[in-house]
């Protein structure tokens, strides 16, 4: 027993495999009779040594990557499966280790660009189209098992098979397998978590969208409203407006006033200050307005669940567009029920009423997409190592996701106590989705986890750091939640040294 944007696992990867020790170079021969290797749900399409530099393919620039073994396969795990995959494998230099990298909203490519790096630091790195072409949901009209591919069983079955071509290649047996992803991709790092706890040893699962059908819900209502409602838009302006406003409201909350909303999710902020009346200031909000922030912070509840859709956090109101959420929720909020849902590609979001249509969605989804079983307990008894992130200001999907799904593991297992050597949460003030925004938003989290696994070794905090055109000038320590970083009274609040981690 012993993975949109993804800047920061990049920069993670990057500071991996200095210490690791160097096994043996493989021969082109041995790459080549990887075509003939024997695989329980599908056949080797492409076996052949890619000398230094030579990945192109029209493709953009990927640089001086080293010399590799690329192995492409086609598993069909089912009649209706068609799941693509590489794995590239280091000729030279192979650090013993395995990581599987994630994809994005309902992407189906395998994802080149995103296994440059990790090859580049020695290890063996594989990618998967999740069992479609295309980036929209049409793939599943009709097809169940395709969702079902998508939801989960296409990870998993591109590391069952990578495990194999490694254990063939390779003279020396693998060490360490881990998993990280971002967005959908911290999606399936929950699912597979939660699903196959025995697949990797450590899982880095950034800005997880687990809630998926939650998140449809809560794009497509704020949509759905502001389409018929054109007064209570928020433009540009607006939404700079009260931005503003919730920071002026916020940032002291978390003991530091450094233009960055630590304790989001503990803001009183209310919009109505923002309101037009006949002595208010120049720039001001229109009732309707008003009222359309106010839902894009609501959480309603699914009336049988009983489980809160949690809406956005302020600090996240520059993300924000016209039609209330980003574009990529709107067009996978629509796609999920459009072919999700009613399997109907006339569907339209004027269709949409939320306190049924939530209640649908995840009662066909049934545990597919989703991934919100707080029941970890196999995978921490299997000896898995889970890091989790995410922006408090991230407007794609609410970081209250996150916190959200952390405590509902706590009150599975009675205390955070009992799973704190397992899973640990960390928040970043002021990032957006994955990365970017005004706070630190760039870090080592795949580094951390090695750690964890390899050396017992868990993360106190993560350092992250603010780039402005490439230079660093503002670092910060990331806490594991419900902890925040405390500024210690002396020295530069740009600085991650002079801030402690402490409870709230």
């Amino acid at each position: 027993m012993i993975s949109q944007k993804l800047p920061v696992i990049y920069a993670a990867l990057a500071l991996l495999g200095c210490s690791s020790f160097v096994l043996g170079q493989q021969s082109t021969q041995k790459c080549q009779d990887l075509a003939s290797l024997n695989l329980s749900n599908g056949d080797i399409t492409i076996a052949e040594i890619v000398g230094e530099g030579e990945f192109d393919e029209a493709r953009g620039n990927f640089g001086s990557v080293p010399e590799f073994c690329r192995v492409g396969a086609t598993m069909s795990p089912s009649t209706d499966s068609d799941i693509k995959m590489e794995l590239w494998l280091p000729t030279q230099n192979w650090n013993g280790k395995y990581v599987a990298v994630g994809n994005g909203a309902f992407t189906g490519n395998v994802r080149h660009s995103a296994l440059v790096q990790p090859l580049s630091r020695g290890y063996a790195a594989s990618s998967t189209d999740t069992g479609h072409l295309g980036n929209t949901a049409s793939f599943g009209l009709g097809h169940p098992e395709k969702v079902i591919d998508f939801g989960w069983r296409s990870v998993h079955e591109m590391n069952v098979t990578s495990k194999r071509i490694i254990a063939a290649f390779y003279d020396d047996e693998l060490r360490y397998s881990y998993f990280t992803g971002c967005s959908a991709g911290g999606r399936q790092a929950m699912k597979e978590a939660q699903r196959f706890p025995t697949d990797f040893d450590g899982i880095v699962a950034g800005a997880p969208g687990a809630d998926w059908t939650g998140r449809a819900a809560a794009s497509l209502r704020i949509a759905t409203h502001l389409r018929g409602n054109v007064s209570a838009r928020l433009l540009e302006a607006d939404r700079e407006l009260v931005y503003s406003a919730a920071v002026e409201a916020c940032d002291a909350n978390d003991g530091l006033v450094d233009g960055l909303i630590g304790k989001p999710d503990q803001c009183d902020f209310d919009p109505t200050v923002l309101q037009c009346s006949s002595n208010t200031r120049a720039q001001c909000l229109r009732p309707e307005q008003v009222n359309t922030v106010k839902m894009i912070y609501d959480s309603p509840v699914n009336p049988v669940t009983g489980r809160a859709i949690t809406g956005l956090l302020p600090g996240s109101e520059m993300g924000w567009t016209d039609l209330g959420w980003t574009q990529s929720a709107r067009a996978t909020g629509l796609d999920q029920y459009r072919y999700l849902v009613y399997g109907d590609e006339g569907w339209n979001i004027d269709q949409f009423e939320f306190e049924t249509d939530i209640v649908k969605a995840e009662q066909t989804d049934n545990d597919t997409l989703n991934a919100l079983d707080p029941d970890l307990s196999e995978f921490f008894g299997s000896g898995g190592k889970l890091i989790s992130y995410h922006g408090w200001s991230d407007p794609q999907i609410s970081p209250a996701n996150a916190t959200q799904y952390y405590e509902r593991v706590v009150q599975t297992f009675g205390s955070r106590e009992a799973f704190h050597d397992s899973y640990r949460l960390f928040m970043a003030p002021g990032m957006g989705h994955c990365a970017g925004g005004p706070g630190p938003n760039s870090f080592d989290s795949l580094s951390a986890l090695e750690a964890w696994v390899e050396q017992d070794d868990a993360p106190e905090s993560i350092t992250a750091v603010h780039r402005e055109n490439g230079e660093v000038d503002r670092s910060r320590p990331l806490c594991p939640y419900p902890e925040v970083a405390a500024y210690t009274g002396s020295g530069s609040i740009d600085e991650a040294e002079n801030f402690v981690c402490r409870a709230p």
